[in-house]
């Protein structure tokens, strides 16, 4: 399928949707994908939407493990993802924690934290996709909010096969068969 002129995307929240939610997923050799993340970003890929990550790691914030860690983690994504020719156009991150001990996370109400919807506009600026143009695929009630609050249609996943949960909402965004 040929890319639309006007650009689209996705925006996916990592824990519960991508990958299984451990609590504080840092670990690059327990990276665990949930059904049809891989075929669902290559989906998106395919269609030539953009396809990025924004994830709350207040882990980081509350010291249970580093930023470097987190982007092992996200290259091990990112690597497995290029082994089916799928990848991730950006991730967006907020550390931030209001109990952090390191004073650099230390913030109550970051902008960037969900339900706040810091990443998610910066993500829409960044790739110039217009709020009507992109759809928030996330499994909490913050990540539904941070979309409300950037003018994003959000679908809350609850589990199950992903790709076939983003298929059609997919296509209504882009007006188009996705198959």
């Amino acid at each position: 399928m040929s890319r639309s002129p006007r650009p689209f995307a996705v925006i996916f929240d990592r824990d519960g949707v991508l990958n299984v939610d451990t609590g504080y997923a840092f670990d690059p050799a327990r990276l665990e994908w949930m059904p049809g993340a891989r075929a669902a970003v290559a989906r998106v890929n395919r269609v030539g939407a953009v396809a990025v990550i924004t994830t709350n790691q207040s882990g980081i914030g509350r010291g249970y493990y580093t930023e470097d860690q987190m982007h092992a983690f996200h290259a091990e994504m990112l690597r497995q993802l290029a082994v089916e020719g799928a990848r991730i156009d950006r991730i967006y991150f907020a550390p931030h924690h209001e109990a952090a001990p390191d004073p650099r996370y230390r913030v109550a109400d970051h902008p960037d934290r969900k339900p706040n919807p810091g990443m998610l506009l910066k993500a829409l600026a960044d790739f110039a996709v217009a709020p009507s143009d992109a759809i928030m695929i996330g499994d909490k009630a913050s990540d539904m909010e941070a979309a409300r609050r950037a003018g994003v249609t959000g679908y809350l996943y609850s589990g199950g096969d992903l790709d076939a949960f983003l298929a059609g909402r997919l296509a209504t965004l882009m007006g188009t068969d996705v198959s």
